[in-house]
């Protein structure tokens, strides 16, 4: 995808003012919105409803619990919304101290974030909580690893049990890809 203002209709949502110069150091033409935090305000939330009829949304937010919390309340507002993951490792900042953030994200992370988008899918999964608990992502002593690593391989970003029980359903990953995806990390 070519990320400049003529090819790329998409307003993606930040957080703050350093995604935004970070985004736009590498993509001029980019229009970006920040949440200015994890309160999103409702003015932030009305405008991105109205621009919603006329252009796409990308969520793009850092990978931790505030980023997760700002695309959660996106998305109530603006259901088909798509979304852009980094993962931790390539949020982490050079220099100690710094928050983990899309504002560390190299162009190559962002390039590969904002052309490997998800969207919401209308048609269920024929995944079952009986199939994810047999794949070892719930209620097993290593679930979260596994989790971690498979949100890695398939770019939807982290969550507890239940939420990436749910993001996996929401953009439509079927028992058979996840099973394909679980066995190639389980033989890294």
């Amino acid at each position: 995808m070519g990320l400049t203002k003529k090819h790329f209709n998409a307003v993606v949502v930040v957080e703050g003012k350093d995604d935004t110069i970070r985004l736009k150091q590498f993509f001029p033409g980019i229009e970006t919105i920040e949440t200015n935090g994890s309160d999103v305000p409702d003015a932030v939330l009305v405008e991105l409803k109205e621009l919603a009829k006329k252009r796409d949304i990308i969520v793009l937010t850092d990978p931790d619990l505030n980023g997760e919390r700002i695309r959660r309340l996106v998305t109530e507002v603006v259901p088909n919304a798509k979304q852009a993951f980094i993962t931790r490792q390539e949020g982490r900042p050079r220099k100690k101290g710094n928050s983990l953030g899309v504002e560390h994200a190299s162009k190559a992370t962002l390039t590969k974030a904002l052309s490997d988008l998800h969207e919401s899918k209308m048609q269920s999964s024929d995944l079952t909580r009986a199939i994810y608990r047999k794949l070892g992502l719930a209620s097993d002593l290593n679930s979260r690893k596994l989790r971690e690593k498979v949100g890695i391989k398939l770019r939807i970003g982290y969550g507890n049990a239940q939420q990436f029980y749910k993001r996996l359903q929401t953009f439509g990953v079927t028992s058979a890809q996840l099973e394909k995806v679980v066995e190639e990390v389980n033989n890294e």
